[in-house]
């Protein structure tokens, strides 16, 4: 991925207080990350960002707002989805320069800048559902709440199943009795 420097926070510039930034995030932000677009197809978002600098942590508060492209599973049809994610992250200093956690970065003192942009995917692309489903196909998913999945088939008539008392072959009677 080509670092984007509009996603660049000049860490070293920026006295000990709260700064604010805001990024929008379009296709060509998505561009970068997956050109193909086979995860997310497009978005029209807003990522507010608040960065508190004291002398030893970092804290980058995200908002990110608005409406991501997504393909349906079931109909492969396109749909906005919308979302609304916060996020934090703790950027502390260190001498070597890793990633501790998903949410702590150490950074050397000699940094200049932190670009989010990653982590920004990141948290969209979390904030995603695992079930993609068209807004129409919604009803349909909630009108069983208890329900996990729905049987289709099954080549067990009803009532017949592991839990019966008689076992459907009687050679695996016998097999238990060997025990």
């Amino acid at each position: 991925m080509k670092k984007d420097p509009q996603f660049d926070l000049p860490i070293a510039r920026l006295s000990l207080k709260t700064h604010q930034f805001a990024f929008e995030l379009g296709r060509a932000f998505f561009e970068q990350f997956d050109p193909t677009g086979e995860f997310i197809a497009d978005g029209d978002l807003h990522a507010d960002v608040e960065l508190i600098k004291t002398e030893r942590v970092i804290t980058i508060n995200s908002h990110i707002t608005g409406t991501v492209r997504l393909t349906c599973d079931r109909s492969l049809d396109e749909y906005d989805h919308p979302l609304d994610i916060e996020n934090k992250l703790l950027v502390r200093y260190s001498d070597e320069a890793k990633e501790l956690d998903d949410d702590v970065l150490q950074v050397t003192p000699d940094t200049l800048e932190l670009n989010i942009a990653q982590h920004l995917y990141d948290y969209i692309g979390l904030a995603l559902p695992m079930k993609k489903l068209h807004p129409r196909f919604q009803n349909e998913a909630d009108d069983d709440p208890d329900a996990t999945t729905k049987l289709i088939f099954s080549t067990r008539p009803l009532g017949e199943g592991p839990d019966d008392d008689e076992p459907a072959d009687p050679r695996w009677a016998a097999l238990k009795n060997l025990n």
